[in-house]
């Protein structure tokens, strides 16, 4: 049953609002595996000059575990149904929504559903299709897919401690890999184990040329998740948007190459 009253909908998804109440607002999304504290070196960054709101999907973080519906959740539509009812519970319009991984696509179809809430997508790593299909190059097999899908099945907490570390990159920095795997071993598996089944088989390409609000595609120079070739898709499937490439390498450049990225972001909004 949907949520019924603003309290319900802000508690559901953990929402804390910061920040200048007067400016503009922008709303991060965290992608798979994290929640809203993957935006502690990128939000507070905005908060003299923008009203920032941070939020945990159902089933990560903070959030209320109790609200998590399968049926719901079966695809990310269930999520920008979230988003949605988050900004219509703040009254919130052009709006600046910065997605991280899954998150992209959850924003896109978010802003497809009602586009008056949104002013900008500023989407980090996206990928509409993590499956190789004819000449499109998602990054993996089918088959690589279903095998990590049925390791993530069988051991979670293992499939975390190997895949952090490689979705994260930057093996130079090993923290960050272990914060990651600490971040992934923090959510119920089952749960994970849904989202990341829901996460990697999405096809999402089809919403791409429906984006009518100015976005910004940002993508890693290395990244073993969203290859720089579906950045250029994302990029090429969207009217009018912008690819920025960064220096940084893995997957998780808010925390990797948060210094470049909020950089960047600045200087998309000047």
């Amino acid at each position: 049953m949907a949520p019924t009253s603003i309290d319900e909908v802000l508690t559901r998804n953990n929402v804390l609002v910061s920040g200048n109440a007067d400016g503009r607002a922008m709303i991060f999304a965290h992608g798979f595996g994290c929640s809203l504290e993957s935006w502690r070196l990128i939000a507070p960054e905005f908060e003299e000059d923008h009203q920032v709101v941070l939020f945990d999907h159902v089933g990560s973080g903070n959030s209320d575990i109790a609200a998590y519906d399968r049926g719901k959740y079966d695809s990310l539509d269930g999520y920008a149904q979230d988003v949605l009812e988050i900004l219509e519970a703040l009254d919130l319009h052009d709006v600046i929504f910065v997605g991280h991984s899954v998150s992209c696509m959850i924003g896109v179809l978010a802003a497809n559903r009602d586009p008056s809430r949104f002013g900008e997508l500023i989407l980090v790593g996206p990928s509409p299709r993590y499956v190789n299909d004819e000449a499109y190059l998602g990054g993996f097999e089918r088959v690589d897919i279903e095998a990590l899908l049925d390791t993530l099945d069988a051991n979670y907490l293992g499939w975390s401690g190997t895949m952090a570390p490689v979705i994260m990159g930057n093996p130079d920095r090993p923290e960050l890999g272990d914060g990651l795997t600490a971040s992934f071993c923090s959510i119920d598996p089952a749960i994970a184990r849904h989202f990341a089944r829901v996460t990697f088989l999405s096809d999402n390409r089809n919403d791409l040329p429906e984006v009518s609000v100015p976005t910004l595609v940002i993508q890693s120079s290395d990244d073993v998740i969203a290859p720089l070739e579906v950045g250029h898709y994302v990029h090429r499937s969207i009217p009018g948007s912008r690819l920025t490439v960064l220096s940084t390498t893995g997957h998780v450049p808010i925390l990797s190459g948060a210094a470049e990225l909020v950089a960047e972001i600045r200087r998309h909004l000047a």
